[in-house]
């Protein structure tokens, strides 16, 4: 099963680069993530992992796989038979502004049961995840994630496991 949701923002795409790789931060502006808890280090790297709540969801642990500082990352989760990948990329547009685009696929034994259960939840949280990533994005007070975290991200492109 595939989802995906894109907003289009006016903000910079480091802004919005800075709004998605504040995986933390999501919470303060969507309602559709109680917690975003690092295990690892607070920023992104591939192989970090994240404990992520979400209402009407059981909590579950993301582990990144693919990191392209500044334009997008890509993590994974595993339940009993369903392996769910999602995605985020943020695309400077000829006109100046930018693409903000998430996604999520899922795969498995039982992901056509967990698609059928949580379709429309999904779908309604990735709109919110959208437009609260295009607030956040214009707002301009967020922080770059080397900044929030008093170091710097990992730099190039990294792949490891997952897809």
């Amino acid at each position: 099963m595939n989802y995906g949701e894109t907003i289009i923002t006016t903000a910079r795409t480091a802004a919005a680069w800075a709004a998605v790789a504040d995986v933390t931060g999501w919470p303060e502006w969507t309602a559709s993530m109680a917690e975003v808890a690092p295990l690892d280090r607070p920023t992104l790297g591939v192989g970090s992992r994240f404990r992520i709540r979400q209402p009407g969801f059981p909590t579950t642990v993301w582990r990144v796989y693919d990191l392209q500082p500044g334009v997008s990352f890509a993590w994974e989760t595993h339940a009993p038979g369903v392996h769910t990948f999602a995605y985020h990329r943020v695309e400077a547009q000829p006109d100046g502004t930018t693409r903000i685009s998430i996604g999520i696929e899922q795969s498995g034994a039982l992901a056509w049961l967990v698609a059928l259960l949580t379709a429309s939840r999904t779908r309604r949280y990735l709109r919110m995840e959208a437009a609260a990533l295009k607030a956040a994005a214009e707002s301009g007070t967020i922080p770059s994630p080397a900044e929030a975290a008093g170091d710097t991200m990992d730099e190039g492109v990294r792949r490891t496991g997952g897809r």
